[in-house]
């Protein structure tokens, strides 16, 4: 989650083109590179097509948003709108905020993550799981400090980042196309005996690669006419999206062995590329990730952040998240990095991405049901709406289904954090109902 528009002057109005460039940076963080490594081992040569059907999976999401935004033109989002359309249910505005912001942490976690593999990618220690783990803190750690300590500075780094991380990437899609020893036909076989079923898990868990299209409605005071602005941008920008991301996948896919990619899926285009592309192409590609999982980490701190201040202020976290220090709640800053560490100090690279998968398909699957409710005020498709709550419903039941079946410790424990975070929504529902 990278967020302009909280640091961005009020001014003159935002045009189509700034807003599609915050949607790509948003959701253009370390997502491509994390789940290239998994999904070819899952799926083979068919990971464009899981990829094309999470973009399409996102863009079905992006309907109910875009509805919601319209109609409440509200600033807070997904937690705002819940809030709005359940006035009367106080426990599914502080569920709906919880899940969110431990959403926004399983990213923070995934992108720090991901930093660390390419960070020490191709060294004698990149095997090292807990310097790894130590990198990834530390990463967190650093722009941590860099919110709490500077918003301006913040601000200005954080958009060198987007657009470089965004030239970079167009140039290691070119690079690994130009050096491509496969032919398309020639990959069709490279499925790993991959199913129908395979492909739609996948799918699913690409999901949160595209997490972040719902950045522009943080923009909505800063748009005129954004009746026009907001669906064009977001849909744009989720198909965009989905172009860099299938390219990049079909360069890999096309130029590196499976094998390699397989190997090292932490790190796969870092770790395997050297002998496909060379050396300086892959000292390219490790900036593109190190650009991207830097950008995506400090702007998920700052916006994240925020929205806990605000949820904390309703009386849905404690009070003290509320604090600030030179604009910068502080105390919710620290909390969301040690709990990001936490979480990867206790959980693997696919543990971290379908935790954080699965919380963003259930957040929009309720934005979802909200728009459902309100279709007669928004003006919204019943089919379209339907259509939304079915896949991402099913999306959601595939990952718990795929857990179920191959890693049913792993779903004990994503099963474990989700009733303690419905646990502590309750309670302080509860606590701020008496207190009214």
């Amino acid at each position: 989650m990278t967020n302009h528009s909280a640091h961005r002057p009020r001014g003159k109005p935002l045009g189509t083109p700034e807003l599609i460039a915050i949607a790509l940076g948003g959701m253009i963080g370390g997502g491509i590179f994390t789940i290239l490594g998994i999904s070819v081992e899952m799926i083979g040569s068919l990971t464009p097509i899981a990829i094309i059907i999470g973009g399409a999976l996102a863009s079905l999401a992006a309907y109910s948003y875009v509805k919601l935004a319209l109609y409440y033109k509200d600033e807070g989002a997904t937690y705002s709108f819940f809030k709005r359309t359940f006035p009367d249910h106080p426990f599914a505005a502080s569920l709906i905020g919880w899940f969110t912001i431990f959403g926004y942490i399983s990213t923070l976690a995934l992108y720090a993550y991901t930093f660390s593999s390419y960070a020490i990618s191709g060294s004698g220690i990149s095997d090292s799981e807990w310097l790894r783990k130590g990198i990834a803190g530390c990463i967190i750690a650093l722009f941590a400090l860099v919110n709490i300590w500077s918003v301006k500075g913040m601000g200005k780094l954080e958009d060198i980042m987007v657009y470089s991380k965004l030239v970079i990437l167009a140039i290691i899609a070119f690079v690994l196309i130009n050096n491509s020893n496969t032919s398309l036909p020639e990959l069709l076989p490279k499925t790993q005996d991959a199913t129908l079923l395979t492909v739609l898990i996948v799918a699913a868990v690409t999901f949160v690669a595209f997490e972040g299209f719902q950045l522009v409605i943080l923009a909505i005071k800063e748009i005129d006419q954004p009746e026009k602005k907001i669906p064009r941008a977001i849909y744009i920008s989720i198909a965009l999206a989905t172009l860099i991301y299938v390219v990049i996948a079909l360069g890999t896919i096309m130029t590196i062995p499976f094998e390699d990619i397989i190997r090292d899926k932490e790190h796969a285009l870092a770790a395997s590329a050297t002998n496909a592309i060379g050396h300086w192409e892959t000292e390219l590609v490790i900036a593109g990730a190190l650009l991207a999982t830097s950008s995506a980490i400090s702007g998920t701190l700052f916006g994240a952040s925020r929205l806990m201040s605000v949820i904390a202020r309703d009386g849905y976290f404690p009070a003290t998240f509320t604090k600030q220090n030179s604009h910068s709640p502080i105390h919710a800053i620290i909390c969301l990095a040690l709990l990001a560490f936490f979480l990867i100090l206790i959980g693997g690279l696919q543990l971290i991405l379908e935790f954080g998968s699965i919380t963003f398909l259930v957040v929009s699957l309720l934005m979802a049901y909200a728009n459902f409710k309100m279709r007669h005020k928004t003006d919204s498709s019943l089919s379209l709406t339907l259509l939304a709550m079915t896949g991402l419903g099913m999306g959601t039941l595939l990952i718990f289904y795929y857990e179920f079946n191959h890693n049913p410790q792993q779903l004990n424990f994503i099963a474990t954090i989700y009733a303690v975070l419905t646990v502590a929504s309750w309670s302080y529902s509860k606590n701020r109902s008496t207190s009214r």
